[in-house]
């Protein structure tokens, strides 16, 4: 059984401290519906967010 997760969307935003706060309420409501949510740090711009959806 292999598990292929798919990249939605990406998306490069101002960095705020409670920012993993939606993206953790987005996961928590949306699991299942097969989405699944993310959020790095962008590795040139320590003031971005990348956030990105991906389907699991």
């Amino acid at each position: 059984m292999e598990s292929k997760i798919e990249i939605i969307s990406t998306v490069k935003v101002q960095n705020s401290p409670d920012l993993y706060k939606i993206v953790d309420a987005l996961n928590r409501s949306l699991k299942r519906d097969d989405l699944m949510f993310g959020l790095a740090l962008d590795q040139e711009d320590n003031e971005k967010a990348v956030f990105t959806i991906y389907r699991t």
